[in-house]
């Protein structure tokens, strides 16, 4: 019997050190040197909603088709955040959460909450100068999204801002475009 237990404490440790790691499987860095903002933000220029044009696949995001990403004004000086999407199947689902500018001078660096106490960075990189379209990351380089104010970009716009994703220094070949209904 005490020779089994062996074995099987390690078959058990190997499946516990397999499952972690598919849950902690992160994208690869896009980007190993995330540069600062290069515009400040002014927030209620940023609010309203915003359609994703392309992202770096994460998990939380799988199968995710038609995604917006709505920003309001709280009373307590938050942010309101509703993330939504389309499933394969159809089904609408949605993340609320909240975000706070952590980044006074520029406004541009904000923490992201969807779960309790824990934040993540939110970095809003580049944006246009009529907020059109914005390219938002972290300071890890495994997160990316190209938004825009309008579902459906002409080529030419999309290409510009795959380039100005690139010329920031990202893998725009990790990036998976999003299709809107």
């Amino acid at each position: 019997m005490k020779h089994l237990l062996k074995p099987c404490l390690t078959a058990a440790a190997v499946l516990m050190l397999g499952g972690c790691a598919a849950i902690f499987d992160k994208h690869p860095v896009g980007n190993t040197a995330v540069p600062e903002p290069a515009k400040s933000i002014e927030i209620n220029r940023y609010l309203g909603k915003w359609y994703e044009i392309a992202r770096y696949e994460q998990g939380f995001q799988k199968g995710c088709e038609g995604v917006t990403a709505e920003y309001a004004l709280r009373e307590d000086g938050k942010i309101s955040v509703i993330n939504s999407c389309r499933k394969e199947d159809g089904k609408i689902t949605t993340a609320n959460g909240r975000a706070k500018i952590v980044d006074d001078p520029t406004g541009a660096k904000l923490k992201v909450s969807f779960f309790g106490p824990f934040y993540g960075d939110y970095w809003v990189l580049d944006r246009a100068d009529d907020y059109s379209w914005a390219i938002v990351g972290e300071p890890a380089g495994r997160y990316l999204w190209l938004l825009s104010r309008t579902p459906d970009l002409t080529a030419a716009e999309e290409a510009a801002l795959y380039n100005r994703a690139a010329e920031m220094g990202y893998d725009t070949s990790y990036l998976r475009p999003t299709k809107h209904p």
